[in-house]
């Protein structure tokens, strides 16, 4: 969804001939194409068949619109908070003091950038302004 393509299927050149196809409004996607948003949630359903008779299945649904940086760093904070994580006890004060040094940039994109990385065991807060 993010690339807004629906994917080539990498193993199903044909479709099953035990499907029927045009029972209902479902296909087989045969090539990648555009799959761009529009007035309703994006959702697909994904089907994989294993070798071993392991079948998975799973529908996906585009998540609602969140907030763009630009329109959060909009509202005027007296601080921003920068959430930091690391492996262990000195990895977030490591970061800490990378964000002291670039702390006259432009905070909101930097909180939103640690707020999308993964949440290690050692965690911790900067109020940066």
């Amino acid at each position: 969804m993010r690339h807004e393509t629906l994917p080539a299927p990498l193993h199903a050149a044909e479709p099953s001939t035990v499907v029927k196809w045009s029972a209902g409004a479902v296909e087989l996607l045969r090539e990648s194409r555009p799959w761009s948003g529009g007035d309703r949630p994006r959702r697909a359903g994904v089907s994989a068949f294993g070798v071993s008779g392991t079948n998975a299945h799973v529908i996906v649904e585009e998540p609602p619109a969140v907030e763009s940086a630009a329109v959060v760093a909009a509202v005027q904070l007296p601080f921003v908070p920068v959430l930091l994580s690391g492996t262990d006890e000195a990895a977030p004060r490591a970061q800490a003091q990378q964000v002291r040094l670039v702390a006259d940039r432009d905070l909101h994109t930097l909180a939103a950038a640690a707020a999308r990385r993964a949440a290690l065991a050692h965690r911790a807060v900067v109020l940066a302004g």
